[in-house]
């Protein structure tokens, strides 16, 4: 009785120690986080603040972007990145949610199994090896179907909606598992259909996680660099409206920074002009996190109000 009772605050006091070492851990890794992230933006800021004070804005959001005549209008390039995103979320955004759909309501278990870890599996096949293949493959059959060359926007998107599949897939059908039982259990027990089901109550419950996926899914997609180097044709230039906009070469933000940075001097206005990009991007990926995370809180509240 004597060892028992000496053994109970013994073990009560590494427990305690564990909980404190785990606690601090994981504050640590959150602080950590936090800071990383405020260092990369001050060092963007601090290389690329020269971009705002050197250039006119009316200039630096131009039409022309050519530095060897010092012209930086970095239009083009947020046209370009724009219009690659925009087509790959049309593409990537439905048919990522209706697999999800099928994966998480209506598949075997035994089919979820193995097609749940494969779509993960193709998450990390690397990406210039996706762009060679857009390249080598994708682009001859795009430009068969009429366009003038196969390295366009739709080239750039129809890949970077590959990338971001695995990504909304895996954590949009999370997102449907977490929905109790009970909720359609209930929407069936009162008449309502599988599908009804799905669309009204299911759908619903699960917004925040769909929304997180949606939003990852579009980060993917914008901060890509390589592949879209590779398959959209590198042209900085702004496409002409109408409807082959999307099947004319293009250029994107990153593929700009990835393709001129090793060819200019450190200190120079094009090199700064680079990270004045950069800072650009990081601004619109903290615009796009911070709308994922307003809805989440405003779905989180209206379930804490008795909502769904």
């Amino acid at each position: 009785m004597t060892t028992a009772n000496q053994a109970g605050p013994q073990h009560q006091a590494r427990r305690r120690w564990g909980e404190w070492l785990i606690e601090n851990t994981v504050r640590l890794a959150g602080v950590s986080t936090i800071l990383i992230v405020a260092l990369i933006f001050l060092f963007l800021l601090k290389e690329g603040i020269p971009t705002f004070l050197d250039i006119p804005l009316r200039q630096l959001f131009s039409g022309r972007w050519y530095p060897i005549e010092s012209l930086y209008g970095i239009l083009p390039l947020l046209v370009g990145s724009l219009l690659v995103t925009i087509g790959a979320v049309i593409i990537a955004v439905p048919l990522g949610l209706t697999v999800a759909i099928y994966l998480g309501e209506f598949a075997p278990s035994w089919l979820r199994e193995f097609l749940k870890p494969l779509i993960e599996i193709l998450a990390g096949i690397p990406s210039i090896v996706l762009g060679f293949l857009g390249w080598v493959v994708l682009a001859p059959l795009i430009q068969n179907l009429g366009a003038s060359t196969g390295l366009t926007a739709f080239t750039g998107s129809l890949i970077l909606a590959y990338m971001a599949l695995p990504t909304i897939i895996s954590i949009s059908e999370d997102a449907l598992y977490a929905v109790p039982k009970e909720y359609r259990d209930g929407a069936l027990a009162i008449g309502a259909t599988e599908w009804q089901t799905i669309w009204r109550v299911v759908l619903p419950a699960a917004r925040s996680g769909l929304v997180i996926a949606v939003m990852l899914g579009v980060g993917r997609a914008i901060g890509e660099t390589m592949a879209v180097l590779m398959v959209t044709g590198n042209a900085a230039n702004i496409p002409k409206l109408g409807a082959g906009m999307f099947f004319q070469p293009v250029r994107t933000m990153t593929a700009t920074i990835a393709a001129e940075m090793g060819e200019v001097a450190q200190g120079s206005l094009h090199y700064s002009t680079l990270f004045g990009i950069g800072i650009i991007l990081f601004l619109i990926t903290f615009a796009i996190n911070s709308v994922a995370s307003r809805v989440v809180g405003v779905q989180g509240s209206r379930r804490r109000g008795g909502q769904l």
